[in-house]
């Protein structure tokens, strides 16, 4: 038996260090909460809605329902790693603005144990920040910008029976989200405000799919995930500082997160029906529920008990997906085995900004290229997303993204024939 060491290498590289090479957002929404929230989904799955409860696969890995992880093939290992560029058009009552952000956004790997065990781990992002934006105030200027977010590192394990499959991802969860308000006065010096939210954290998601056939080419399956509310751990605090000074920054608010800030209780269901003969075809479903407004995000005081930064209050996130894909010929020309994807989502998104919730709908799509003489597939896809506050419109978004994936597909271990 071979196995295929320089593979595993190049992943575990790759992996140390895409908590600094992780893509870049550019919204002034991000500046609010955890910043924007993630939904785990790899580039295949976006061109088709971002769904992934119900998908079963033994060539792409799904990182959004662990219970998929059994269904790999024997013999094979993946690895799947994504990127992104974005292009962002913002108006708001008084102006418009556009702006670019992207870079290396996710980094998987998946590998069988046993017949009817399958593993994973990895790295994808569960919020980001990054904004910059200035405004005219009274008697001079303020400028905001921040950068940062959440990074989820993962393994997985998942174990199948009958038509059933259960798995488990364990995460520590950990990075720096920071925040920054420059005031400039028409006379006198120039000072910083800085929140800065430290965390270093753990937390579990658990799924199950069952697959039930219909007969030989069709075929559904449901699948479902859950997360349980956890304090959130690490720290948070406020310093000021003049920056015409040479004096170091003043901590003017801190305190440990535990017991003061959460994750949400969070459910995620799918339904999926693929029907496989000479054409392949794959259409699914999703809904998914964070409970967000359960989950306090508390002030911060100063020694005296005063509060010097406000807590927030959190929507319930709820998403609804649906997308599919189809392969005119799965044992035809290239052409023809290339697959065409296509989806759709819509998101009432976790933060309320002055008694404003914030919604999100786009549309996907895209398709895969394999490599000469391999499995391997670069997936390439278009999303437009519009992103706005209801009922009072604060500020309306539009994007326009390219996401591309390579999915390396390599046999594993192989036994030698001997002649």
């Amino acid at each position: 038996m071979k196995f295929k060491f320089k593979s595993l290498a190049a992943v575990v590289a790759l992996l140390s260090i895409i908590g600094v090479a992780k893509a870049d957002v550019n919204t002034p929404y991000s500046m609010y909460g955890y910043g924007v929230l993630g939904d785990k989904a790899t580039s295949m799955q976006r061109q088709m809605g971002g769904v992934g409860y119900a998908m079963q696969s033994g060539r792409q890995i799904n990182v959004m329902n662990p219970a998929s992880y059994a269904s790999i093939d024997s013999l094979t290992f993946l690895w799947d790693m994504g990127a992104n560029m974005n292009m962002r058009w913002s108006k708001d009552q008084t102006a418009s603005d556009h702006g670019f952000g992207g870079g290396l956004d996710y980094v998987t790997m998946e590998f069988p144990l046993s017949k009817f065990m399958g593993m994973s781990i990895g790295m994808v992002p569960l919020t980001q920040v990054g904004y910059s934006f200035g405004d005219d105030i009274k008697f001079g200027a303020r400028q905001n910008q921040g950068n940062g977010g959440i990074t989820e590192a993962y393994a997985g394990l998942s174990g199948k029976i009958g038509g059933f499959s259960i798995g488990v991802n364990v995460s520590y969860d950990f990075g720096t989200i920071q925040n920054d308000v420059y005031s400039t006065p028409e006379q006198g010096s120039q000072s910083l405000f800085e929140q800065i939210m430290q965390i270093r954290d753990w937390n579990i998601v658990a799924g199950i799919q069952y697959k039930q056939p219909i007969n030989r080419y069709n075929s559904f399956t449901v699948g479902a995930t859950y997360s349980p509310k956890k304090s959130f751990h690490g720290n948070t605090w406020l310093t000021l500082q003049d920056l015409k000074s040479d004096t170091r920054p003043d901590t003017v608010a801190k305190s440990n997160m535990s017991g003061k800030y959460y994750s949400p209780q969070s459910f995620g269901v799918g339904v999926s029906y693929t029907h496989e003969k000479v054409h392949r075809i794959m259409v699914e479903a999703d809904f998914s529920l964070q409970q967000w407004s359960d989950a306090p995000f508390s002030s911060l005081k100063d020694e005296a008990g005063q509060v010097v930064f406000e807590g927030m209050k959190f929507s319930d996130r709820k998403r609804f997906a649906v997308g599919g894909e189809y392969i005119h010929n799965i044992r035809g020309s290239y052409f023809e085995r290339m697959p065409w994807r296509v989806g759709a989502f819509y998101t009432d998104d976790y933060l309320k900004i002055n008694g404003n919730t914030m919604k999100e709908f786009g549309v996907s799509c895209g398709t895969g290229f394999t490599a000469p003489g391999g499995k391997t597939m670069i997936n390439l896809g278009l999303e437009w997303r519009h992103r706005q506050t209801s009922p009072v419109n604060i500020l309306s978004e539009n994007y326009f993204n390219i996401m591309v994936g390579v999915n390396f597909n390599e046999v594993w271990f192989f036994k030698r024939k001997i002649n």
